[in-house]
């Protein structure tokens, strides 16, 4: 059967235009991208729930089709949960499982905790509550590092990031990030990684790393002990952006969670590992209330068939 497909664009309070797309129909499912992230992460998602649930994938302003801003808008994750409402709003959804990935974790949270009502579940994927920096890569160091390199950048004007573009859209960034390890060389394809580095050189850098300095500066912790609806933590062993001990942390701290550990997956484990990702989310569906009525559960394998 053919999946209905939907997109658009919704119109947040300033007047700027934010991308969206819908496939399915059914219970509607979030997805919140990482910063720097387009739609194409969530592929597998659309691919095992789309026959039965409204799937939304949508770009943030200055990513993908949405409209680009000003280097000093406001890009900070209360104004990306706002526009998520805005944009559940453009599509008639009344309350949605949220997903999110890397600071889609945290975007979802914001919209948890300025939108309970519109929220069915919670689906954080490889991220943190806030303060970003703080533990990225385990190094007590990286906020300073990010905003030296931030206002480098900013002194340096456009002229660089028409000098990084080419390299990020050639073949070396796929190698380096293999060698890294910021991608599993065994798990990730090309094919699936490419569309981010090409995305990613489309992004004025500048505007990039504003980005995660506004991530740094957001933070949900002290509220996670609040969460009163399902939720489904996932975190992956040799993630270098957000180490373990933060997920199960975040787990812990938040009451009734679920917990998925991926072993030998990294920060990409969404293009990793997708069929343990979702064999676990359909169960969580399940198990909490969550399926359409009357959807029986099925592997990953007979809904792709």
């Amino acid at each position: 059967m053919q999946r209905q497909v939907r997109s658009g664009f919704a119109t947040a309070e300033d007047g700027l235009r934010l991308y969206w797309t819908t496939v399915g129909q059914g219970p509607l499912i979030a997805c919140c991208n990482g910063v720097g992230v387009s739609t194409f992460f969530w592929k597998y998602l659309v691919e095992q729930f789309g026959d039965r649930y409204t799937v939304l994938l949508w770009d943030y302003r200055a990513h993908g089709r949405s409209d680009r801003v000003p280097l000093d808008a406001d890009l900070g994750v209360p104004r990306h949960a706002r526009d998520l409402v805005v944009v559940l709003d453009a599509v008639g959804a009344d309350q949605a499982i949220l997903v999110g990935h890397s600071m889609g974790c945290q975007v979802i949270l914001e919209a948890w905790a300025s939108a309970p009502h519109r929220v069915r579940a919670l689906v954080p994927m490889l991220g943190t509550a806030g303060r970003t920096l703080d533990t990225f890569m385990d190094f007590s160091g990286s906020p300073t590092v990010f905003r030296y390199i931030s206002r480098f950048l900013d002194r340096m004007g456009p002229d660089l990031h028409f000098v990084a573009r080419p390299l990020m859209e050639s073949p070396l960034a796929w190698l380096v990030a293999r060698k890294a390890a910021l991608v599993d060389p065994y798990y990730a394809r090309p094919e699936d990684m490419l569309p981010y580095m090409r995305h990613l050189a489309s992004i004025d850098l500048r505007v990039f790393f504003h980005s995660v300095l506004a991530c740094q500066d957001h933070d949900r912790w002290p509220d996670l002990g609040r969460i009163d609806v399902p939720v489904l933590v996932v975190a992956a062993e040799r993630d270098s952006f957000t180490p373990v001990w933060l997920s199960r942390k975040m787990a812990a701290s938040i009451p009734g969670s679920d917990f998925l550990l991926l072993a030998d997956a990294s920060h990409a484990a969404l293009i990793e590992q997708p069929e343990t990702i979702y064999h676990r989310f359909e169960r969580f569906l399940r198990e909490r209330g969550l399926q359409p009525e009357g959807s029986a559960n099925r592997s990953l394998n007979a809904a792709a068939g």
